[in-house]
């Protein structure tokens, strides 16, 4: 058996000594349990769609990440998330924005894959397709937390009107290879502190910041959604794969630095159907972690970390 699971947690300006004790192994426990519920799939022989699902649920549960219960308050106060899951295996895809009751919006994305004809369902229509597939619906309030609450009451009080000025990108995704040689990508997110207007940003957008094909890999980024739209990152990196016969590693590393010439922050996960595979960051941190079938579980929060 070959098999690999990578996940991430955001990335942004996180630097030792900004996270106190306590909050750092909160994220590394949490990171930790994604890695657990999504290689217990693999090891058993399960897909790496399962796989990914399963360990981005646990990370939308989670309030120390920005998906889910914990996600960030748009201008106007509400929460709205996106997700998006791709099967690597015949470039099927499922995705949602501006969800607002769905516990779980990464298996809403994956009910739009399998039970309906299209990729991408918005808003009312999103959640109304929810309820029809019989998804665990929870009241908004759900997903609020007071630090979300303080940074957005922050934000307006430096007159700031539609960015997070903190860049922080505490979107969560999971990548993963299975033993049959298959790849899979789910990546899930509140978006930016203050969104307004509906924006949206690369998460939930197939080739930006979701996208998964047994042909190169699979990728989920987090970052300055506009720049990773504008780069089509995931796509661009397994492009880089296919026709260029770069390493993952290696391609990822290359889009993460065309981002950055171009004024954008972020980072990204990667496995290619072989099951190497890893990240590539521009930022001073990323919550990120990795395990495979030859090596034991680590998770790292700073960039000096290995």
């Amino acid at each position: 058996m070959n098999w690999t699971l990578v996940i991430h947690g955001g990335a942004g300006i996180i630097e030792r000594g900004q996270l106190s004790p306590e909050k750092e192994r909160e994220v590394r426990a949490a990171l930790g349990v994604a890695l657990d519920k999504g290689s217990a799939i693999l090891k058993a022989g399960g897909s790496a769609l399962d796989a990914v699902e399963a360990a981005v649920k646990v990370l939308e549960d989670d309030p120390n990440f920005n998906a889910g219960r914990g996600a960030t308050f748009t201008y106007e106060g509400t929460i709205e998330l996106d997700a998006a899951i791709m099967d690597g295996r015949d470039r099927r895809a499922g995705a949602v924005s501006g969800v607002s009751r769905t516990r779980h919006p990464v298996t809403l994305a994956r009910k739009v894959m399998e039970n309906s004809p299209h990729v991408f369902l918005s808003r009312e229509g999103a959640d109304q397709f929810s309820v029809e597939q019989a998804l665990e619906q929870v009241d908004p309030d759900w997903f609020a937390t007071p630090e979300r609450r303080r940074q957005l009451d922050e934000m307006k009080s430096r007159g700031a009107d539609y960015f997070d000025i903190d860049m922080k990108y505490g979107t969560v995704g999971a990548v993963a290879r299975d033993s049959d040689g298959h790849v899979a990508a789910a990546t899930s997110t509140g978006g930016i502190t203050g969104k307004r207007w509906g924006r949206i940003g690369d998460s939930p957008v197939i080739g930006a910041g979701t996208y998964a094909d047994d042909r190169a890999g699979a990728v989920s980024a987090t970052g300055a959604g506009e720049y990773f739209i504008r780069e089509g990152v995931a796509h661009e990196i397994c492009a880089r794969v296919r026709f260029a016969n770069e390493d993952v590693v290696t391609a990822s590393g290359k889009v993460i630095a065309e981002v950055g010439a171009m004024g954008g922050t972020g980072g990204v996960i990667v496995v290619h159907p072989d099951g190497s595979g890893g990240w590539s960051f521009n930022t001073p941190g990323m919550y990120r972690g990795r395990i495979s079938s030859i090596e034991a579980a680590t998770v790292a929060i700073y960039g000096d970390e290995q």
